[in-house]
This record gives structure tokens, C-alpha cells and sequence, in this order.
């Protein structure tokens, strides 16, 4: 499997899962209450994001298509890189602060819908929750593919991480898997940074490869005999030395494309590699110190709600 399935297989996955999981506290919260009758309306809402996921990617590759032909292309790619980045990360601080109590809040708004037979508004909130999934997963394949969706959708990488979602989706609202969603959330969502910090980095690296931004030291550090980042850099090598680096071109470029490595990378781009983690670093523990500031009385009353939201799913462990 190529580096592009991994993380097309890493998107789909947490993206897919994340929305089954939304969409089956719905239905089971429906369930529990006895209101079966407007689980029909939940997928009519989920039907239609699929769809309207499904031509977002075809808009997003018409739009790259059309920049392809202004000879333009390259801006798109950057543009794409760096926002997905901060998309990502963005992703990931807002599930870590929302999976805990993301249970009680779909249930409040759902008690808010039956109270007033709001049978549109359950309908538009199933379509927004699994299409903002949606949009996230055309915006993710379009930067780790430079634009050519397709090739990320029709990839096995793609329809595994769909595959993996939903078997583990059945077996924990079936009853038969407990998954700690605030473990699951932490492991996926440090793979990701570290994937959102190399998309970073291949961002600045194309903007000084076209000259946008300059460089004070073009090659901070030069790591082509141990690893190359392309076969390419491999063959030279040996062409030049007489011997062949330590590992292969191959596993560079697979390193290059699922983490931004980079064998030869301007100062700029170990800078803000390092920075990126930096500030994540800060952010968490800013985020942490916030949590231990939370008055007891505020914490013991929000735990109270939550639980008597949370009252009869006992296989949903946060």
C-alpha cells in the first residue's frame, strides 16, 4: 500500500467513523426513546450529504481542472496544502474539546426537533453533521493528491478506511465493542497533526521552490546518504559518490509524502516544522490549564446533565 492510501485510508477512517458515530447516537437515542418513526428522516439527511459530498469532489476537480489549464495549478496546490493544515489541526482541537460532551448536545438539540415535530430541522442537522465530514474528506484528498481527487477516492487506501469505520461503527452500537472515544480521538488526532505539520512544510517548500519566498539557508542539513527523499536524489547519489545511500529513494519519497520529510529542507522549513509542534504543544497545555481552572461546582453540574443525558447507552464510553 503507497503512502498516498495510508493517508487516504487515515482520512476516510476517522472522518467516516466520526460521522457513524454521530449519527448512531441519534438513532439510538431515538430508539431509547421511543420515536423510531423519525430515524427514516435521519438518513434522508445523511443520504443527501453523501451526495452532496460526492459533488462537492466534482465541483473542487473542475475548479483544479480549470486552474490546471491557466498553467496556475501550483498556486491551487499550495493554497490547498497549507489551508488543509490548518483545517486538521483545527479538526482535531475541536473534537478533543467536543467528543466528551458531544452525546448530551445532540441530544438536547434532538429533544429541541421532537418537542416541536421539527421533522426539516432533524432532516437539515443529519445533513450538516455528516456533510461538514464530507467536505472535510474533498479538502484533505484534494492536498495529499495535488488536486486529483479521484485518484484518492477510487484507491483502496480510501475505501479500507470506509470498510474499517463502519464494521467498528456495527459492533459498537450493536453492544459488542466498547471504544473510549477520547483515546481514539487523541491517537488519530496526533497522527494527523504530524500529517498536518507536513503538508505544512511541503507548502513552504513549493512556495520557495517558485520563488515566492526566499531563503536565508537553502539546505539547513543534508541527509540524502542515509535517506533519500526521491529515487531521483538515490540515483544521483551513486552517480556522484560511487555508492548507494543507506536506505532506499523509495522509502523517502513514501516518508515525504505521508509526513513532509525532506533529506535536503531550507531553514525556513525545519523552523517551522519545530514551530508548528511548538505552538501545539502551548495550545494543549493551555487548553489543560483551562480544564483545571473549571470552578468544581460548574464541573459537578455539567457532569450531573451529562449523565442523565447519557442515561441507557451504556456502550458509549467517553
Amino acid at each position: 500500500m503507497s503512502s498516498l492510501e495510508i493517508q487516504a485510508l487515515l482520512i476516510t477512517f476517522r472522518e467516516v467513523l466520526e460521522a457513524l458515530l454521530i449519527v448512531g447516537i441519534i438513532t439510538t437515542y431515538l430508539k431509547r426513546i421511543k420515536r423510531p418513526e423519525f430515524t427514516k428522516y435521519v438518513w434522508l439527511g445523511v443520504g443527501l450529504a453523501v451526495l452532496a459530498s460526492f459533488g462537492a469532489a466534482l465541483l473542487f476537480q473542475v475548479v483544479f481542472t480549470g486552474f490546471a489549464a491557466m498553467g496556475s495549478e501550483m498556486y491551487l496546490k499550495i493554497s490547498i496544502m497549507l489551508i488543509s493544515s490548518v483545517l486538521l489541526t483545527q479538526m482535531v482541537f475541536w473534537m478533543a474539546k467536543h467528543s466528551r460532551n458531544m452525546k448530551g448536545e445532540m441530544e438536547s438539540k434532538l429533544d429541541g426537533f421532537l418537542t416541536t415535530g421539527n421533522v426539516v430541522g432533524m432532516v437539515i442537522h443529519s445533513f450538516l453533521v455528516v456533510l461538514r465530514e464530507g467536505i472535510e474528506t474533498v479538502f484533505f484528498f484534494a492536498a495529499i493528491t495535488g488536486g486529483n481527487i479521484e485518484k484518492a477516492i477510487t484507491g483502496w487506501g480510501a475505501i479500507s478506511g470506509v470498510l474499517i469505520a463502519v464494521t467498528i461503527s456495527y459492533f459498537f452500537f450493536k453492544g459488542t465493542m466498547r471504544v473510549p472515544l477520547k483515546t481514539f480521538f487523541k491517537v488519530t488526532g496526533a497522527f494527523i497533526v504530524i500529517v498536518a505539520a507536513g503538508l505544512l512544510v511541503q507548502g513552504i517548500s513549493m512556495m520557495q521552490d517558485l520563488k515566492i519566498i526566499g531563503s536565508v539557508m537553502p539546505h539547513a542539513y543534508n541527509l540524502t546518504a542515509f535517506l533519500p527523499e526521491h529515487p531521483i536524489d538515490y540515483a544521483h547519489y551513486i552517480r556522484d559518490n560511487g555508492v548507494a545511500p543507506l536506505m532506499s529513494g523509495e522509502i523517502g519519497i513514501f516518508f515525504k509524502a505521508l509526513f513532509g520529510y525532506s533529506s535536503m529542507p531550507s531553514i525556513e522549513e525545519v523552523v517551522a516544522y519545530i514551530g508548528y509542534f511548538v505552538v501545539i504543544y502551548l495550545l494543549v497545555k493551555h487548553n489543560g490549564k483551562e480544564k483545571v481552572q473549571k470552578p468544581t461546582s460548574q464541573k459537578t453540574s455539567t457532569a450531573n446533565a451529562y449523565q442523565k443525558n447519557s442515561a441507557g447507552v451504556s456502550t458509549i464510553n467517553t
